[in-house]
């Protein structure tokens, strides 16, 4: 295991040496595992860039507010179908309908037709609201609340708390591991997503960081660089590498801070019933 998670980081310690390299060292094609002639012009350049700087903002804004959101209907949602059927009768119905959206799609035409009647076209909404209500992370967090002692619930009610006072000091309380495996998944969705930025958004200022990457990548154009110097001390590649670095950067410095709640989160909200 160990053997092949080394096997599995070689690509990105390949991307860091280049993005770090000389110029003439990756034309040469020199660098592999370790950068030669260490130098940051590549990333002088890219954080010298207007578009890459707004382009990076807006996906950090989708991040935060798309994980918040996802979060927040999630456990609403959750909550009142964790209910047994006496509780809530018409628990069954909800499940189905929720499930079904799982097993049939609108289909793209449709979905875009949808949102360019609602105005979203060319906003930040455009990315966030048709994903808002995650049915893969209502299942995981209605399945975690089942699984909780009814008691506490029943204590809370003969104490007199209502369902919001039990959902947000008790359940949400005790379901951090579900909530932060939720929103791991929510944020490297919303961080890595680059194909609704093309559909969505007419203007590439709008663009959010992947989908900027995807344009560069496949169209790249090294006259937008500043001035003849910097022609000389980079190249597309040590660009391109740079910028990719840069946009891995959110999801890896977040992810051990949640990974102790990860595994434990997936395992409880999958297999509880």
């Amino acid at each position: 295991m160990i053997a092949l998670s080394l096997f599995c980081l070689l690509p990105f310690i390949h991307i860091w040496a280049i993005s770090f390299s000389d110029s003439a060292a990756v034309n040469g094609g020199l660098v592999k595992l370790w950068p030669v002639d260490f130098n940051l012009d590549a990333y002088s350049y890219i954080l010298g860039d207007s578009k890459f700087g707004s382009a990076f903002w807006i996906s950090l804004q989708r991040t935060v507010l798309g994980t918040l959101i996802n979060v927040l209907l999630c456990v609403l949602v959750a909550y009142p179908l964790s209910k047994e059927s006496t509780h809530f009768p018409a628990r069954s119905v909800y499940v189905w309908y929720f499930m079904l959206t799982m097993l049939i799609g609108g289909g793209l035409v449709p979905n875009y037709m949808a949102i360019k009647a609602y105005g979203l076209i060319d906003s930040l909404w455009a990315l966030i609201l048709p994903g808002a209500v995650s049915v893969y992370f209502i299942v995981l967090m209605l399945n975690f609340f089942r699984g909780l002692p009814r008691e506490l619930e029943e204590s809370a009610f003969v104490d007199g708390a209502g369902h919001w006072t039990i959902l947000f000091k008790i359940y949400m309380p005790l379901s951090l591991p579900s909530i932060a495996t939720i929103s791991l998944f929510a944020m490297v969705g919303h961080w890595n997503a680059w194909f609704d930025g093309l559909l969505y958004l007419n203007r590439p200022e709008n663009y959010p960081l992947q989908t900027f990457l995807q344009t560069i990548i496949t169209q790249p154009d090294m006259s937008k660089l500043h001035d003849v110097s910097q022609m000389m001390n980079v190249t597309t590649r040590n660009v391109k590498t740079a910028q990719i670095f840069v946009g891995m950067l959110p999801i890896l410095l977040v992810y051990p801070f949640l990974q102790r709640f990860f595994i434990k989160g997936i395992v409880v909200g999958s297999v509880k019933g």
